[in-house]
């Protein structure tokens, strides 16, 4: 599976520490980030991650675009509710695809946990066959 994993500044300690708890789970599948979320997980973790623009920077609008080309089956995205972004429609649009194309999508911990463990045990198998519907066609 495609995973996005983003986390605005104050929420990039909560997501480097969950990767790192559940690093046996996500080294198994294609991992993108944005740019600074990305690259402070590969460093503490050593996973593999496609590092886009930092969300700012467009990189919250790289990953939408993923999104609407069905190239992204789940974003993890710990978000800060109680900080103002500067980029908050691209962070609005994000969300808003996610939704339009049914695509799983935690903003927190509790949510994160519960799907990295759904994950674990495969309940996100209909994922995997609608991308390879979409292939064949």
């Amino acid at each position: 599976m495609n995973i996005a994993l983003i986390a605005h500044d104050k929420k990039k300690e909560s997501i480097i520490e969950f990767a790192m708890s559940y690093k046996h789970i996500l080294d198994k599948h294609q991992l993108f980030a944005t740019g600074t979320t990305g690259e402070k997980i590969s460093d503490a973790t050593g996973l593999d991650i496609f590092r886009f623009q930092s969300g700012p920077l467009g990189g919250d609008q790289q990953i939408g675009a993923r999104i609407a080309e069905n190239k992204m089956d789940l974003v993890i995205f710990f978000r800060d509710p109680l900080t103002a972004q500067p980029h908050e429609p691209d962070i609005s649009a994000l969300m808003r695809l996610c939704d339009v194309y049914k695509i799983p999508l935690v903003t927190n911990l509790a949510g994160a946990e519960i799907v990295i463990r759904g994950l674990e045990a495969g309940f996100f198998e209909w994922r995997t066959l609608i991308n390879r519907d979409n292939n064949e066609k």
